[in-house]
């Protein structure tokens, strides 16, 4: 265990088995309100059945501690879903330090009070995978996004739903904002694992073993169907879609050290926005494809996600 912002949370290097992460919330949850800490800042962590994926998908909600506060009780919240990267889990943006950068941001008011929603995305990159068997993209918003809608007080406004995420969540939050503009109010995404064209010679590669080419051909097929990997395309769904795309607030960035080169799909994004006129805020800064890397600009996407979501209830004030 360590200290966690007045509580412990429980944390393993080891991948964790239904019943051990089950007694880790339970405990958890035990702790907070052992401390009266129930109507502090809390991760309400459990696991949703899916009848599309066949299996329970655990996730977490980062809820603000006005959410269980008395007069909070009636109150509607913004909500941002994050995607975690390649080897997560729902738990990430707790155990990597992201919910404490965002504790960090209200606690010095640059930021309020929105729900953070994070689901298990296992090693789909958020899409439908090509063999059909793991529709996990179609579980995400035709059963996921309406349980947590159902299930916890949002607001279901476009302009008060974001989605942002690292590596191949960050694939997937733009994929996700830019293929249903209409959801998403606003996207953004750190080191996204971004690809104009499928990685060539992913074929000999996972045949030799090699364990991310073969997840991408578990993912996208084997060989990589191009015609699918273009069906989810960031790049393609953009353009496509630039009209709606064009009223989204988008931000992203990547480190010039990427060690996957993911700095040049995030360039050639930039270039095409700009050649579409499709207003964006992207950066590149020094340093690699790290934790270490998502933690130095992790509260930049939180603020501006924020000022999107706070610029609605600015616009909802009747005039002085």
């Amino acid at each position: 265990m360590r200290p966690y912002n007045g509580y412990f949370l429980f944390m393993s290097p080891f991948p964790q088995s239904h019943h051990s992460r089950r007694l880790a919330e339970i405990l958890l949850f035990a702790l907070l309100c052992a401390v009266g800490a129930c109507a502090q800042e809390r991760a309400d962590c459990r696991a949703f059945r899916s009848a599309l994926l066949h299996s329970s998908v655990h996730y977490c909600v980062y809820l603000p501690a006005s959410y269980s506060a008395p007069e909070g009780k009636t109150r509607k919240y913004p909500v941002l879903y994050l995607l975690h990267g390649l080897g997560g889990n729902e738990q990430a943006a707790a155990l990597d330090g992201e919910w404490n950068a965002l504790q960090d941001l209200r606690s010095t008011h640059k930021v309020g009070d929105f729900l953070v929603v994070a689901p298990d995305g296992w090693d789909t990159f958020y899409i439908d995978s090509r063999d059909g068997k793991t529709p996990y993209g179609e579980f995400f918003l035709r059963e996921f996004l309406p349980f947590i809608e159902r299930t916890y007080r949002v607001r279901t406004e476009r302009a008060e739903r974001g989605i942002t995420g690292f590596s191949m969540g960050g694939y997937g939050a733009l994929r996700f904002a830019f293929a249903h503009p209409e959801l998403f109010g606003s996207v953004s995404a750190h080191s996204a694992a971004l690809e104009r064209d499928p990685p060539q010679g992913v074929g000999a590669v996972a045949s030799s073993g090699n364990p991310a080419a073969q997840l991408l051909e578990k993912v996208f097929g084997y060989p990589i169907d191009r015609k699918f990997w273009d069906l989810n395309s960031p790049f393609v769904l953009a353009r496509k879609n630039a009209a709606a795309v064009v009223k989204m607030k988008i931000y992203f960035d990547c480190g010039t050290e990427d060690s996957f080169g993911f700095y040049r799909g995030a360039s050639e994004l930039h270039d095409m926005l700009d050649s579409l006129k499709i207003p964006h805020e992207f950066h590149l800064y020094p340093g690699g494809h790290s934790v270490r890397y998502l933690l130095a600009h992790r509260e930049a996407s939180f603020e501006f996600h924020w000022r999107e979501f706070d610029s609605v209830h600015v616009s909802e004030k009747p005039p002085q």
